[in-house]
């Protein structure tokens, strides 16, 4: 937790409360159904919670901006950045029942308005958003094919609508389709070792009426 509070000192009492919760719920939880690896539990806030945060150092979201996280897994992006903007709305979606059940179970414990769930593919997801978040579930053209039309027309961020992917490695052959995507280097926002190979690619998506 003191990690969380080292780069982002600003947080109400309620979201320190609701980052500290987050650990027992994800420790109770996991016992049940599996969706963090042991290791990484012991590790949750430095592996998945700041991890996720990184999208917020690249762009904070807007009050009533809508947000799509996909394959969210256990949770991650999603969680950690609706509890971070709690007058942004969140759609996080998997397809893997028992994911989006734990995930539920979480919300609920954290007590979030902002944040609804969907057990479904992203293809079948109707609706659209300023942003679509993920932690690298497929390379990058594949990503976009699922995600095509789900960008919102009108971009109030500094960035503009599209996708924000947090990825790791070398990038250069996925992303070489891409011109007008943008590389972000975690370790210019973390100084852990963790983030040494960790990225945010933001990747503008045209709105297609």
């Amino acid at each position: 937790m003191d990690l969380i509070n080292k780069y982002f000192p600003n947080l109400t009492d309620h979201q320190i409360e609701q980052f500290q919760q987050m650990q027992e719920l994800y420790k109770d939880w996991n016992l049940k159904i599996n969706v963090v690896s042991r290791k990484d539990i012991e590790e949750l806030y430095l592996r998945h919670v700041l991890h996720s945060l990184g999208i917020a150092k690249v762009q904070e979201f807007l009050p009533g901006a809508s947000i799509l996280d996909v394959g969210t897994g256990g949770g991650f992006p999603g969680i950690p950045l609706a509890i971070l903007f709690p007058e942004t709305n969140f759609h996080l979606v998997d397809s893997i029942g028992k994911k989006i059940k734990v995930v539920n179970e979480v919300i609920e414990g954290l007590q979030l308005t902002n944040v609804k769930t969907t057990n479904a593919r992203v293809e079948e997801i109707k609706g659209e958003y300023d942003f679509i978040v993920s932690r690298a579930v497929a390379i990058m053209p594949s990503f976009v094919a699922w995600v095509k039309g789900k960008t919102s027309k009108n971009s109030d961020h500094e960035l503009k609508n599209g996708i924000l992917y947090l990825k790791g490695g070398d990038l250069e052959e996925e992303l070489k389709t891409y011109k007008t995507a943008k590389i972000y280097n975690l370790t210019e926002y973390f100084e852990e070792d963790f983030f040494e190979t960790k990225k945010v690619v933001h990747l503008p998506l045209k709105y297609k009426g």
